[in-house]
């Protein structure tokens, strides 16, 4: 397909005095221009009230989280090449109330990130311990839990879940993925106090390995794997 020299990018509007609707504004195409690029221009030439969100513009802090022609993405990674098509619809994630445009609301995702306590346990940590006291790890052992200390809080994981429409009380895939981080990770003595926390009714179990949730993180970490040697912790303890 021929690239042509601007786009039609749609932005989902709304707010607390309107219902939401869709809204066109052309942008000039130019060569390695990203979603967040364009969302940028439009803000700052074409309407001053656009609402979104964004900070580092570099894939490293999570704030431009958004649906991308229905997909999660992060605006700021995501070249507008890549999309083939000159029509770029932009939405707020979804299972995220919306605040305003393409801003939504972490609250509740920043409430389960911390119900699953993660931080490193230690059941010797005392005030009188020697703050310069480490714990040594074998590359073997950091292997065990690297890749999901990658995370970057985007949210894209929790928009792309089927089962946290269906259940708001379900942990999150970020959540339990961050669970057994902390888990696997050899300094940590804190496995009782996360399983307690994520083995209830509307805990791990409602997990249905759907694999959304890997298939959008823009870091390249396997949630649904993490959920998945979880939820084999979970059950050695019952046995």
């Amino acid at each position: 397909m021929e690239q042509a020299k601007e786009i039609s990018l749609i932005i989902s509007r709304s707010s607390s005095k309107e219902k939401r609707h869709f809204q066109e504004f052309k942008v000039p195409l130019q060569k390695g221009m990203t979603v967040l690029d364009a969302l940028i221009y439009a803000k700052e030439s074409l309407d001053h009230s656009i609402a979104i969100r964004y900070s580092c513009r570099m894939a490293v802090c999570g704030s431009c989280g958004m649906k991308v022609n229905g997909r999660p993405m992060l605006a700021c990674y995501t070249q507008i090449s890549e999309l083939k098509s000159n029509e770029i619809k932009v939405e707020p994630l979804d299972n995220c109330p919306i605040i305003r445009d393409l801003v939504t609301d972490f609250a509740g995702f920043f409430s389960h990130h911390k119900s699953v306590h993660p931080y490193l346990i230690r059941n010797d940590a005392k005030e009188q311990d020697n703050p310069r006291r480490e714990f040594l790890q074998k590359p073997e052992e950091v292997e065990k839990y690297l890749q999901y200390s990658y995370c970057i809080k985007c949210g894209l994981c929790y928009s792309a879940c089927p089962t946290v429409a269906a259940d708001k009380e379900f942990p999150r895939p970020q959540a339990l993925a961050q669970a057994y981080r902390y888990i696997a990770d050899s300094r940590d003595e804190g496995i009782q106090k996360r399983i307690d926390a994520i083995d209830t009714s509307h805990g791990i179990a409602r997990c249905h390995f759907a694999g959304t949730c890997s298939s959008v993180c823009p870091k390249g970490i396997d949630p649904a794997q993490g959920i998945q040697f979880l939820r084999r912790y979970t059950l050695s303890l019952k046995r």
